[in-house]
This record gives structure tokens, sequence and C-alpha cells, in this order.
């Protein structure tokens, strides 16, 4: 099992998800942050790989205005020799990567230019993690999408617009339940649409589920992942005491992690921990793993 975090080090002085404003766009502005954020995301990487953390979410601000039509820079071209740098750090320290596009990406919505705009999304995704040099086991993530009050319909839109992507898109392209619309049992009829993998959110599923046994329905969705995605992606979370139903936890908590690593131990998959403390929680998540091994 790898363990890691998303987007953001908390230990480090820098950030790879840097942006600036469009009213103050330049191509110079942008190819400076560019820069910035690229170095940032190779300490990161560094740091983690130092600590044994060989899972990460990349942010998907790691270019500014990528699939804007502002943004006509060359950066592919620009900052080619620093992607193959990077990836080639990621594949010799054993490093999977991820990505999560925004939650304005909507596959199935009933508007046009969303549905547009959520597809060029999907392309820079996939030409980050193909600049990288990364196989198919690189993945990234989204919901489903909306409900409009015809959910059977709204999943039959996703796997139409699926059916319609890039090779490229597809390959990495996986779908995770929600906390309010879709379970998984949902991703899995789309899966059965579609044959794509469907990532397990635990803490989403806590919140959202079909009262489903936990191992049969994690079962079901590992048979989803095939050759060539690598072992399935899970999201962990628990909720913040006191706080709002869904509200992610600040750090691990213990207890609440060794009772999931219990349930599911009869599974092999690599788990991203979606709280708040980042890099600390997983080294935490690391002290707990090696109390098993």
């Amino acid at each position: 099992m790898k363990v890691g975090y998303p987007c953001v080090n908390r230990t480090l002085d820098c950030t790879c998800s840097g942006t600036l404003r469009l009213a103050s766009y330049s191509d110079s502005k942008l190819a400076e942050k560019i820069e910035t954020n690229l170095a940032c995301l190779k300490r990161i990487l560094e740091f983690n790989a130092e600590k044994g953390i060989l899972f990460f979410r990349i942010s998907s601000d790691l270019i500014p205005f990528a699939s804007h039509e502002v943004n006509d820079y060359p950066w592919e071209e620009k900052f080619k020799d620093k992607f193959t740098d990077i990836g080639r750090f990621i594949r010799e320290n054993h490093i999977r990567i991820s990505m999560h596009p925004d939650q304005f990406i909507v596959l199935n919505s009933k508007k046009e230019n969303v549905y547009l705009r959520s597809v060029r999304e999907l392309h820079y995704h996939a030409g980050i993690l193909n600049l990288l040099g990364l196989d198919s086991t690189a993945k990234f993530q989204v919901h489903v999408g909306g409900v409009y009050g015809e959910k059977e319909k709204s999943k039959k839109r996703f796997a139409e617009r699926y059916s319609d992507l890039d090779d490229d898109i597809r390959e990495r392209l996986v779908i995770e339940n929600d906390d309010r619309s879709y379970t998984v049992r949902n991703c899995l009829d789309i899966h059965d649409m579609t044959g794509i993998s469907v990532l397990f959110d635990y803490f989403h599923h806590v919140l959202n589920n079909d009262d489903e046994d936990l191992e049969r329905i994690l079962n079901e969705v590992s048979k989803t992942w095939k050759n060539g995605d690598g072992i399935p992606m899970v999201d962990y979370s628990s909720q913040l005491p006191g706080q709002r139903t869904g509200r992610h936890a600040e750090h691990l908590d213990s207890h609440d992690f060794r009772n999931f690593l219990k349930k599911t131990e009869s599974y092999d998959f690599d788990i991203m921990l979606e709280i708040k403390d980042k890099e600390r929680s997983a080294m935490a998540a690391l002290e707990i793993l090696a109390e098993k091994s």
C-alpha cells in the first residue's frame, strides 16, 4: 500500500499551485508562475520520497489558465525539459501520481458549454501526465456530476459522453462516489455501461451509500481496475468532530484508520488521505502501517 496526500505540503515554504489574476495575465507572468510551481512540485516529491510517501496528487493549478482561451503560450514546449526531469524522478522513486480536476468538471451537464469546457480541462490533465512520461497507472478522478432530477438518464448521458472522449483521456479517467448524489453502486452501474474504473471514497461512502457491506462493495470496485490501471486507488478521510457533517478531519484519526485497515485488510490498494494537515497525517499513517508489518 502506497500512502499519499493531495496537492499541498505544509512543511515546505512553497506551493505548486500558485496562480495569477486573469486581469493581470501576461505570457511573462505565466512563465514565471509555471517555473515556481514546477520547482516546488519537485521539492515536494523529493520530500515525500525521503519520508516514504509514495503517492501524491498534483494540483490542477500547476499550469494557470491551462485550458482557458487567454492562454496561447506554448508552455508544453517551453517547459518540456522540466517535465521530463520531474517525470524521471517520479519513476525512479516509484511514486504514484494522481490528479483531481475541479468541481466545475461536469461531463454529464445538460449545458453544452459546461460539457465542452470539461473536455478541454480533461485534455489538459491528460497532457500533464503524458508530459511527465507516466504510464496508465497515473489517473485523474472526477465525480459523475449532476442528477437533474433524472438520475438514470444522467448516468446514461455520462456514459455516452465518456465514449466520445479521446483514448488518452479514457485510459486515465476514473470516477468516484460522492457524498450526496452518486453512490458507489451508481458508479458501478456506469462502469457496467462503459468499463470505466471506480475509485472508492471511503468517507463519501459513509455519508452516502446503499447499505452495502464494505468488503463486498470493495470487492466489486477492485474488479473494475483493469490490467494497466495499477492497483485500485482509495480516498480516505473521517469526520471532523463537532463540525458540519462531511467536513474532513484536521488530523488522522488513528482509531478510525486502524478500524478501516482491519475491515479492508483482504484488499490491496493505494490510499490518498484527504485530511487537512496533509503530510503529517501521511507520516502518521505510515507509522500505523509499519506496526502491521
